[in-house]
């Protein structure tokens, strides 16, 4: 688990929380401009340890998604490209891999509004993530029962084109086809936009067992803060394409900045909508 660290600004030099686990991500300080001139990210850095979950939080437009893409090296799909800094996974730099090398290394990113392929099966979406293990039949088989075993759900549905499931239902879709691919880590990104409350609890807790019992590393990018840092270790806050705050989950669930902005909590009650958008022109971070 990553030692706490205060909760302070961040500026464009700043260093990643030093996590005593062996990292399998370390993004370090990297700058990623949209069109050659549009500069979205300025200076992130971050770290995830091998077989923890950590929470990247912020607004809509704070660059949690960005941040993913570049970690993924998806970015020039959108005319982005890194321009500083590094990104180390799993001992090896990322933008030396193209995105194909970086799944078959099992780095998978499940990205935001699910994108299943509305006219296959579910089970045809599940069997697309093993696509880069080639013809390994008996072993792609243990992986979908163990899919099903997590999702029973899936299984009850696995004939139904994933295009007419419901919404919680495709995010179990595509997070099972990240796990056919027999990933490392899974950049997860918005898993509750959407959804009921009852099934983001649902969502989430398969997130922690999949982290508890197979040992999948999780970035998970969202902003519902309050079920992230009930199941991440440590987090991150963006600001503007910054890491304004870090620190061990307990820590920031009790940041009053957190706790004032993103829980809408303020002096033990509930803020109403008007002091919520007073105190978004006023965070003392961006002061």
């Amino acid at each position: 688990m990553p030692p706490p660290a205060p909760a302070a600004s961040a500026g464009a030099d700043r260093v990643a929380a030093t996590p005593s686990a062996t990292p399998i991500l370390s993004v370090n300080n990297i700058e990623v401009v949209y069109d050659h001139v549009i500069l979205v990210l300025k200076g992130v850095s971050l770290t995830v340890p091998k077989g923890q979950i950590v929470a990247l939080l912020g607004a809509n437009g704070a660059g949690k998604s960005t941040t993913l893409k570049a970690i993924s090296n998806l970015l020039s799909a959108e005319r982005g490209e890194v321009t500083k800094g590094s990104i180390i996974f799993d001992g090896e730099e990322a933008h030396a891999r193209s995105p194909n090398e970086l799944v078959r290394r099992g780095c998978i990113q499940v990205m935001e509004g699910r994108h299943c392929f509305a006219h296959l099966s579910v089970e045809e979406n599940l069997l697309t993530g093993a696509f880069t293990r080639g013809h390994a039949g008996a072993a792609i088989r243990h992986d979908l029962d163990l899919v099903y075993s997590y999702f029973p759900r899936l299984k009850e549905r696995r004939g139904a084109l994933a295009g007419y499931i419901s919404g919680g239902e495709q995010q179990m879709c595509a997070i099972g086809r990240a796990l056919m691919s027999r990933p490392k880590m899974i950049l997860l990104d918005e898993p509750s936009m959407g959804l009921a409350p009852q099934l983001v609890e649902e969502i989430f807790k398969i997130v922690g067992d999949l982290n508890a019992k197979e040992g999948v590393s999780f970035l998970l990018a969202e902003q519902n803060t309050r079920m992230a840092l009930k199941y991440a270790r440590y987090g991150y806050v963006l600001e503007n394409g910054r890491v304004v705050l870090d620190g061990d989950a307990k820590t920031l669930g009790e940041n009053e900045d957190v706790k004032e902005f993103y829980l809408g909590i303020a002096e033990g009650r509930r803020k109403s909508f008007r002091e919520g958008k007073h105190y978004r022109r006023r965070k003392r971070w961006l002061a």
